[in-house]
């Protein structure tokens, strides 16, 4: 049975896409030190990164920018990533291992598994390849938009990018819908 481990990236941050994988394994793959991409370090992340893609059959990702997750919320753009990188797997899956939530709109037979990225192969796989382009992309931004520093928080709220936001105002590629850059644009 051919299935495809699925996981986003990036719900949480203040800026930039929300990233989905979805990865076909070969069977009986077995990736060492593979976890839930959270638990690993940038590093980690880089050294199973091309390990991971040597193990697949295929596996591609759905990014939705920040101006379409401001138009149609961060769920619903979270499934519209996860979907786009489900039907472009070629072979098509005949399963699909998703973690949290099963994805609306696809009509392959899913199973959802609470924390799946601790516990499923492909789901952690998907999660790991997820993180390491969206933090690649962030660090492009960042070239972009270096006064914001994405290197260093890939675009999440720490305390730091939120004082950023608050004495230079939000970027292109800031959710203006998250607070706190819609509170932060209101007192402008």
């Amino acid at each position: 049975m051919i299935i495809a481990g699925v996981d986003e990236v990036g719900r949480g941050p203040l800026a930039g896409p929300v990233v989905a994988c979805a990865i076909i394994l070969f069977e009986d793959t077995t990736i060492y030190g593979i976890k839930d991409s959270k638990k690993l370090t940038p590093k980690a992340r880089e050294e199973l990164f091309p390990e991971i893609l040597r193990a697949a059959i295929d596996w591609k990702i759905g990014c939705i920018s920040n101006c379409l997750i401001d138009e149609i919320n961060i769920r619903e753009a979270t499934f519209e990533a996860m979907r786009q990188a489900v039907l472009k797997l070629s072979p098509k899956p005949e399963h699909v291992f998703v973690d949290g939530f099963n994805i609306p709109g696809i009509t392959i037979p899913q199973t959802c598994f609470i924390r799946g990225d601790e516990t499923i192969q492909s789901i952690q796989a998907a999660s790991i390849v997820a993180k390491v382009l969206r933090d690649r992309l962030m660090e492009f931004y960042d070239i972009m938009y270096p006064q914001y520093k994405f290197c260093q928080h890939k675009g999440y709220a720490t305390r730091e990018h939120i004082e950023i936001i608050k004495k230079i105002g939000p970027s292109q590629i800031h959710r203006k819908s998250f607070s706190p850059i819609k509170d932060i644009k209101k007192n402008r």
